[in-house]
């Protein structure tokens, strides 16, 4: 690395970005332009001095990564990414907030903006994921090119990310910043803007604790950096910090970093410098004139740009390429060096899945025992592990409930540096593909997040479907930037049992439902599971994806060994069916089908024809053409059940009129599993009552 001396052009590229971000806010009507004024030095070294990266080819495969946490601060990457040549024209910031075409919206959104890395805002979460980030890196590095030194492999790359305050208070930031600590990942550094303010004032209020020793207690590397002087005043001292941020890297090789830089918000506007009223609201007109003529401006122009700075600061382009090339070269060295491993190079790179992962699903299939009873969470860890076998980019672990969960991969090593290892874990390496996150179900889905964005890696993690809840906001992230997250979520409904109401899903089927962009898959029994699984690395989407499972056996059904391979992609499909014209569709998931298909049973001694309709995943149901949805819920039938052990909200759509949920609108019990859902109505012969009482409403209208 070279020393940095700022040049006048650097300084006149800093202003310059401190002012189309104050304008860019101003045209708006609304943003926080605070950061982006204040950050612009810090952002401006990074980018021209620090981060590798090509302009010219975004995606390509040798940057790092650079990851805004406060995705509020976002015009702050956004003008970087216009002064290094990234394509972003001064127009995109004049459409700043700009509605649905815009590309640069209010918070950076993934696969809309060249040169963003992910979908950032809800604070806490970029840094998190950035240490996923960093898992990937190492991960996929181990699975290409593991003997080289990881400095001369071209698939080693830094993660770069800057954070504020808002980052450091949501608790998401200890969960993951303790597990990068303990994976010794020294390719991430973080700069903390340490500004002590937010949308309530000073954050002495609420962030009173010494944040450097927090992170040196969880083991990271940290340092900071002041831009007040002793006497109050105030230099963006970028040579200095550039300094600090080298030492850094050459002091601590195996531990994440964490820099704090004292800096005062939106400096140096007047009125406005070290004022809250900068972190949320545009700074108005009288402020923004002043912020110009300081900074040599005329504050009768808008969005006014030096062409020589922006020159000087676009050569960071030319720098790029020359990188581009040089790592070009050491990678087709690689490639040459290494067919094998360049061709599974290729098929990750390409989404492909591997020779023999159909092949592997349909011999554990082979192996399953209609009428054996099989919990779908067993169901589950078998066709991971055998999918593993064939699928070496497949890894994942859970949230210290591996065992329960059935997520271990049978003979994997922990992903993890060797003195990590216990007597229950004995093989640690940097490279495993079984992870472990602890008591971290937020964390987890984070740092997949990360993994799946920096990396061509398969990410799974698990956790109880009640603990869901913790995972939320980082599933809703992963269905609003469309990557193919996995959940394995286990312990689905009251049949949990003893543990009781807090471990006993309810609502929680519904409310994942609801998500958009998020497919939630119950599956039947062991044939629905397997084939949930080929669907989900089959289908064409990238959406995430929810497997909900049980924690008690189920019996393998005749019926899903017949139909289950063409019917689970389709969502729903008729597992069992009558002759001629049904007189009551019987729709159900997971656990339940078994009680429909029993219910239909006893209707049909009865004379009563039942249709059943096994419905693993309703949003895969949603996909299918209006043909294939009436033949199975054929409009002319009116009189309908749903069965499934939580809220019935889901169903009323497919209910219509007559039709009649058997459902939980409680929450759960204290007793055994099997007890429970008789206790709650969870039966065959409630299913059995609510198709006659269907039938009776459809006649008697």
């Amino acid at each position: 690395m070279t020393e940095f001396k700022e040049t006048e052009l650097d300084e006149r590229a800093i202003k310059m970005a401190k002012v189309l971000s104050a304008d860019a806010v101003e045209n708006a009507g609304s943003g926080h332009p605070g950061s982006p004024v204040s950050l612009a030095p810090i952002a401006y070294t990074l980018y021209q001095h620090f981060i590798k990266h090509d302009p010219n080819d975004p995606k390509w495969e040798g940057r790092d990564r650079f990851i805004l946490s406060g995705g509020h601060a976002s015009l702050t990457q956004y003008v970087q990414l216009y002064l290094s040549g990234y394509g972003l024209t001064l127009d995109d910031l004049k459409h700043f907030r700009g509605g649905a075409d815009t590309r640069t919206p209010g918070h950076p959104e993934y696969g809309l903006t060249p040169g963003i890395e992910m979908t950032t805002g809800p604070l806490g979460q970029g840094f998190a994921s950035a240490i996923g980030f960093a898992y990937g890196e190492r991960f996929q590095r181990g699975l290409l090119d593991p003997q080289t030194p990881k400095e001369d492999s071209p698939f080693y790359h830094k993660i770069w990310a800057i954070c504020g305050e808002g980052d450091i208070e949501e608790g998401i930031s200890g969960e993951a910043a303790a597990l990068a600590a303990n994976q010794k990942l020294g390719n991430l550094t973080v700069i903390f803007d340490a500004n002590r303010i937010q949308i309530e004032g000073d954050t002495n209020l609420v962030l009173a604790e010494d944040v450097l020793k927090r992170f040196q207690s969880y083991g990271w590397y940290t340092d900071e950096f002041s831009f007040i002087q002793p006497d109050g005043s105030y230099k963006e001292d970028v040579e200095g910090l550039a300094d600090v941020i080298a030492k850094a890297e050459a002091a601590a090789p195996d531990q994440p970093k964490l820099i704090k830089v004292h800096s005062l918000i939106a400096w140096p506007t007047p009125g406005k410098t070290n004022d809250p009223s900068s972190h949320g609201s545009k700074l108005g007109a009288e402020a923004v004139a002043g912020l110009k003529k300081l900074l040599g401006y005329d504050p009768e122009q808008s969005f006014q740009v030096d062409e020589d700075a922006l020159a000087h600061a676009r050569k960071v382009a030319e720098r790029g390429l020359a990188a581009h090339a040089a790592w070009d070269e050491k990678f087709e060295a690689w490639r040459k060096a290494n067919p094998d491993k360049a061709a599974l190079y290729d098929r990750l790179k390409a989404g492909e899945l591997p020779e023999g992962f159909d092949k592997a699903i349909d011999d554990l299939e082979a192996t399953f025992e209609v009428g054996k009873g099989v919990a779908t969470r067993g169901a589950s860890g078998s066709v991971l592990n055998a999918i593993a076998a064939v699928m070496p980019e497949l890894w994942g672990g859970s949230a210290d409930l591996g065992g329960s969960n059935k997520t271990d991969l049978k003979g994997a090593a922990t992903f993890a540096p060797e003195e990590c290892a216990t007597k229950q874990w004995p093989v640690c390496n940097e490279f495993g593909r079984q992870l472990h996150f602890g008591v971290r179900e937020f964390a987890m889905g984070c740092i997949t997040n990360g993994i799946l964005l920096g990396s061509y890696t398969r990410p799974f993690g698990g956790t109880f479907f009640m603990f869901s809840d913790y995972e939320r906001s980082a599933v809703r992230l992963a269905a609003l930037m469309e990557i193919p997250n996995l959940y394995v979520w286990t312990h689905d409904s009251v049949a949990v049992g003893e543990d009781g109401p807090t471990h006993q899903p309810i609502e929680h089927l519904a409310s994942f439902r609801a998500m958009p962009q998020l497919e939630v898959v119950r599956p039947a029994d062991a044939f629905e599971t397997a084939e949930a699984y080929r669907y989900f690395f089959e289908k064409k989407n990238t959406l995430p994806t929810a497997m909900v499972l049980s924690r008690q056996g189920i019996p393998v059904l005749a019926e899903t060994a017949a139909k289950a391979k063409d019917g689970v992609k389709k969502g729903a499909y008729v597992l069992v069916d009558t002759e001629g014209t049904p007189d009551v569709i019987l729709m159900g998931t997971g656990s339940e089908v078994q009680l429909a298909v029993k219910a239909a049973k006893t209707l049909a001694e009865e004379g009563i024809k039942a249709r059943v309709v096994s419905v693993p995943s309703l949003e895969w149901f949603e996909e299918q053409d209006a043909e294939y949805k009436e033949a199975v819920l054929p409009a002319g039938v009116k009189a309908r059940v749903s069965v499934e052990a939580g809220v019935a909200m889901p169903w009323y759509k497919y209910l219509g009129s007559y039709g009649k949920p058997v459902s939980i609108e409680q929450f759960g019990l204290q007793g055994d599993g099997a007890q429970n859902l008789i206790d709650l109505g969870i039966t065959a012969e409630h299913v059995v009552e609510a198709a006659k009482a269907s039938i009776a409403e459809v006649q008697a209208a």
